[in-house]
């Protein structure tokens, strides 16, 4: 299959899954169909496939409310958060330490400044927990407050290039909360001590999603995982995250069903990267538990084909002949570079494992993912995408799987 045929692919799925199937929120009936579409594509192309049912939640809102003294602010329900209707007394708190001499239970509590600085990791979260976050929920469950207002600014590479951001964004954290800009929470101190009236009209639903993988062979020794995450924040269509990835993945599909000399392969479409949960996640590594270390490397798409500069894989504790084997790929390949370490995806998991990795992303959104203001936002949608970057890494990921299988 040549270049050509390669792109016009990537834009076919990639149109299915940011235009016609659009935000694929996990519990949402956009992942259901998207995870159905990647499912019958890997079966239409003779992979194996198991698909497991995750016990999730949905979450919607209708909007929220705040007032004090008839002055309405603007704020947001916070995603997956409790939704309320309150009023009380409005006590402000911007530094952690504040938290323990202030009383603010049955308040109404104004969280701004250093104390709303970075996204604060849901309660319980199996991969990235800081202590200073679980101290955090912690206090604020022990002081009761009746809901929270958490006035935030950017926090681009933790929550994306939303602003504000929503400090919480949590199932498992039962205080309700909405959120508002960090200039608009300047505003409401002056409410401090009045009465102000809150209501968020938010819910939680029970739903099912569904984890997908797919394989070329039965056999899970010496096997390559090759991986992207299918869902999205809520409101966006997730072109760039990771539309592009699960799109390298369908091609990866098509581009190398039909060899008998490949390695086992999976192609695994993570569901709940963007969730609070990661439930795709834990259902995978719960499935291999004590198979991991059958994984000969996890190849990890998340961020690619970004229509500014090339596209870049960063590869973690490759052996020497795997290293080899890619800076031959980007010799070949001048679409194709090194890229810096990043964290922020999937292949944390498995190195995490002791498991080498390779994540695969745009160089231009590596090097710009503190300042971009373009994922968790309806700004990542298709007019960032560059067909051709997208093709060009399921061309550059099947040149290395075939250097290490010998195939010439």
């Amino acid at each position: 299959m040549d270049k050509k045929t390669v792109t016009e692919k990537a834009a076919l799925h990639l149109q299915e899954l940011c235009d016609v199937i659009g935000e694929r929120r996990v519990g949402g009936i956009g992942n259901r169909e998207a995870t159905a579409y990647v499912e019958k594509v890997l079966r239409e192309l003779c992979w194996e496939t198991e698909t497991s049912p995750l016990q999730v939640i949905d979450w919607q809102s209708e909007g929220a409310t705040l007032t004090c003294q008839g002055h309405e602010f603007t704020v947001f329900s916070s995603p997956y958060s409790l939704g309320c209707d309150v009023s009380g007394e409005l006590v402000a708190i911007d530094r952690v330490e504040q938290l323990k001499k202030t009383n603010f239970r049955d308040k109404i509590l104004l969280l701004h400044g250093e104390i709303t600085a970075e996204q604060i990791a849901p309660k319980n979260f199996p991969f990235w927990n800081p202590e200073e976050h679980q101290q955090l929920i912690s206090q604020l469950e022990n002081g009761s407050p009746k809901a929270l207002i958490c006035a935030t600014g950017h926090n681009a590479a933790i929550a994306g290039g939303a602003y504000p951001f929503p400090l919480f964004e949590d199932g498992d954290f039962h205080i309700p909360s909405v959120y508002m800009k960090d200039s608009e929470g300047v505003k409401l101190l002056s409410c401090v001590g009045k009465t102000v009236a809150l209501a968020s009209h938010a819910r939680r639903i029970p739903e099912t999603a569904y984890h997908v993988i797919g394989r070329n062979s039965s056999r899970k020794e010496g096997r390559i995982v090759i991986s992207a995450h299918i869902d999205t924040k809520i409101g966006t269509p997730g072109a760039l995250d990771n539309g592009t990835g699960v799109t390298v993945l369908l091609l990866l599909a098509a581009l190398m069903r039909v060899h008998s000399d490949y390695p086992p392969l999976e192609l695994v479409f993570f569901n709940g990267e963007d969730y609070y949960g990661a439930p795709g996640q834990i259902c995978y590594l719960e499935q291999n538990e004590g198979r991991l270390g059958d994984i000969r490397l996890n190849i990890n798409i998340d961020g690619a084909g970004y229509k500014e500069g090339l596209s870049c894989f960063s590869p973690f504790n490759l052996s020497d002949d795997l290293s080899a084997m890619l800076q031959e790929v980007f010799a070949e390949n001048t679409g194709l570079v090194e890229g810096l370490p990043w964290f922020q995806g999937d292949h944390s998991i498995f190195l995490q494992n002791g498991c080498p990795a390779i994540a695969v992303s745009s160089q231009w959104f590596i090097e710009h993912m503190e300042s971009q203001e373009i994922t968790h936002t309806p700004k990542d949608n298709l007019s960032v995408i560059n067909y051709e970057r997208v093709a060009e890494c399921a061309l550059g990921i099947v040149a290395f799987i075939e250097k290490i299988a010998g195939i010439s």
